[in-house]
């Protein structure tokens, strides 16, 4: 098969450029000189050079032969390796494992595909792959991708990576429902493990009861992280059996008796550790485990984790009485928040922190909110996580992101991009999701006083700007426009996340309406005639207009000046009152005066006095709606 061939034109600089863009032109289009170009006469531009760049059409295995090696080498894998004498060498191939054979053939359905004549560090392609290498080794031949996943299916390899990992879940749930047991579904090791097999076989092993005693969820840990097996409820029960189900990639020949007691060896082994971890763990209580945190370095800017819990217990305090915690537990909580991090069991499982803190301080006897903040001050830790709802860890999970973010903004360390380090847009949405769904009234302003050692007022603005970004990106989730979120945010002050929340939503109720739509189009008609007459006259319309001047104007300038007075005293009453909904009552009253005015008055009177005072009008139905937003930002 060939390609089309390919006529391209490509415009370059005007006759008569410097000779460097000349040169760059010459260059991009592959032309010796000038000489190998063509001038065309634009009508308004002039002359300009043109390349005409023809490209016959070439047999698609020779395109494919040239673009396959450095696909193959430049694909980005997560992770990836070197291997054999090769890998000493400079641009070696990298890939995910050691790469032994590759299959390239193109060709149409009803003919016989042909072999893309490429090599990738000495590997040839061809037509030739192998099979599973213990159950059907031997190498065999494919010509087309469909022979290729049939071949392999009878080499006992299944390519399908969703098909392996529906095996692996159906024959896992079978086994258990077969035993009177019920599978702990885990999506993230059900992915893992199709990844690590071929040809799956499900297996069920077993250990003994009194490694029951152990944390279900520590016990879970273990078995997923050392041995990538699945553990097992009884039947009806949250309460884990003791027995588990693995995942062979061999059909064995003794019914995978010795694949099962292998594991079985390995995971008592690990329990045992569990276990011991356990029992060390409950012999310390917690509080005596915070000096320790004082030589653990939290970020080298930002001192240790026992400087970072002093800073979260004195905010989570301060919080407390704002969220209807008690004080004193909100800053027990927060002092014994970390103290798990020094404990055995976080120290094998980093992702038991909190739950295992949680556990050790309800047998230590701490109140219940106090070990509940312990667990919950990390959530939520993503969209689908839920909210705590004890006012103990909302203080302390508030105070715990409050912190991270504040202390990252000190040092200028603040998510660009796609890059996110320190998961800074997470901490914020927890704040967002903590504020907004447990309906709290909080001023960030106030809370992040005093936590930037320099540049404290430039530091909160920029954090809360950045607070304002993740609460668009939150709320659009939600069906809210980004553009009334900006239109509210234009306002001074505006730190209450919650207040912002009720002020967007009110205000997103009153433009769906007749009201709320035609007075938007006659603020954008008064705000594009002040622009305009602004610019032309060299000063700002922003002084009250003369209430005597318009009263001796026509009625429905007299009528407008009446209702802007009206409904910015009853607007600015109603956010006061936090009224939104009736701030925006107030506004709708203004639709049918601002209609009339503009379909009866000329604004741009012969008078110079009565030309000024409808302007100020104007600029006064500019200054009554920015008591409930700036409508400059709405679309629309």
């Amino acid at each position: 098969a060939r390609g089309e061939a390919v006529r391209e034109e490509r415009r370059g600089p005007r006759v008569g450029a410097p000779e460097a863009a000349v040169q760059g032109f010459l260059k991009s289009a592959g032309l010796a000189s000038l000489d190998q170009a063509t001038t065309v006469t634009d009508p308004k531009k002039g002359e300009f050079y043109l390349a005409v760049i023809e490209r016959p059409g070439r047999e698609t295995l020779d395109v494919l032969a040239e673009i396959l090696p450095g696909i193959i080498k430049s694909f980005p894998w997560p992770k990836s390796m070197r291997w054999g004498a090769a890998s000493a060498q400079p641009g070696s191939l990298r890939w995910v494992r050691p790469l032994q054979s590759i299959v390239a053939t193109f060709g149409p359905e009803t003919e016989t595909p042909e072999v893309v004549p490429f090599s990738v560090d000495d590997i040839t392609a061809g037509t030739v792959t192998s099979g599973h290498r213990f159950l059907a080794p031997e190498p065999f031949e494919v010509r087309r991708f469909d022979d290729y996943v049939q071949a392999l299916e009878r080499a006992d390899v299944i390519l399908d990576a969703d098909r392996r990992k529906d095996i692996i879940l159906h024959d896992a749930k079978d086994l258990a429902f077969a035993r009177g047991l019920d599978l702990v579904e885990d999506d993230g090791l059900l992915e893992e493990v199709a990844g690590l097999v071929e040809r799956p076989v499900v297996l069920m092993g077993s250990f003994e009861e009194r490694f029951l005693e152990i944390p279900a969820e520590a016990i879970r840990a273990t078995i997923r992280a050392n041995q990538k097996c699945f553990v097992l409820r009884k039947s009806g029960s949250d309460e884990l059996a003791p027995a588990f189900v693995l995942v062979s990639n061999l059909i064995a020949s003794d019914g995978g008796a010795a694949i099962t007691a292998g594991n079985e060896r390995v995971v008592r082994a690990r329990l045992s550790d569990a276990r011991f971890f356990w029992e060390t763990d409950k012999a310390t209580k917690l509080e005596d485990r915070l000096p320790k945190l004082d030589s653990i370095v939290f970020h080298e800017k930002l001192g240790t984790q026992g400087e970072r819990v002093a800073r979260i217990a004195a905010l989570a305090k301060e919080i407390a009485p704002l969220v209807g915690a008690d004080p004193a537990l909100a800053e027990r909580a927060a002092r014994l928040a970390k103290a798990d991090l020094v404990t055995e069991m976080v120290g094998e499982f980093p992702e038991l922190q909190g739950l295992m803190g949680r556990k050790y301080a309800a047998l230590q006897g701490e109140h219940d909110s106090v070990a509940a903040a312990i667990e919950e001050h990390y959530k939520p830790v993503g969209p689908s996580d839920r909210v705590p709802t004890d006012p103990v860890s909302i203080a302390v999970a508030l105070a715990d992101k409050l912190d991270t973010l504040a202390g990252f903004w000190s040092i200028d360390e603040k998510p660009t991009g796609s890059k996110d380090p320190f998961a800074l847009r997470r901490a914020a949405l927890g704040v967002i999701r903590a504020v907004i769904e447990r309906s709290l009234r909080l001023s960030l302003a106030s809370l992040l006083k005093g936590r930037f050692a320099s540049g404290s007022d430039e530091r909160t603005a920029d954090l809360l700007a950045f607070f304002a970004d993740r609460l668009k990106v939150y709320l659009r989730d939600q069906g809210a426009r980004h553009d009334l979120i900006d239109a509210v945010f234009a306002l001074p002050g505006q730190d209450d996340l919650l207040l912002v929340v009720r002020r967007v939503e009110a205000l997103g109720e009153f433009l769906s309406t007749d009201d709320g739509k035609n007075l938007l189009a006659g603020y954008k008609r008064a705000a594009n005639i002040l622009r305009i007459e602004e610019k032309k006259d060299g000063r700002a319309y922003d002084e009250a207009p003369d209430a005597a001047l318009a009263a001796s104007g026509q009625p429905e300038e007299r009528a407008l000046a009446e209702a802007l007075a009206a409904a910015r005293q009853e607007a600015s009453a109603a956010v006061a009152a936090e009224d939104f909904a009736g701030a925006m009552r107030a506004l709708s009253r203004l639709r049918a005066p601002v209609d009339a005015f503009f379909e009866k008055v000329t604004v741009n009177a012969d008078d110079p006095a009565l030309r000024k005072n409808r302007l100020l009008l104007l600029n006064a139905l500019r200054a009554a709606t920015r008591e409930v937003a700036d409508f400059s930002r709405i679309e629309g």
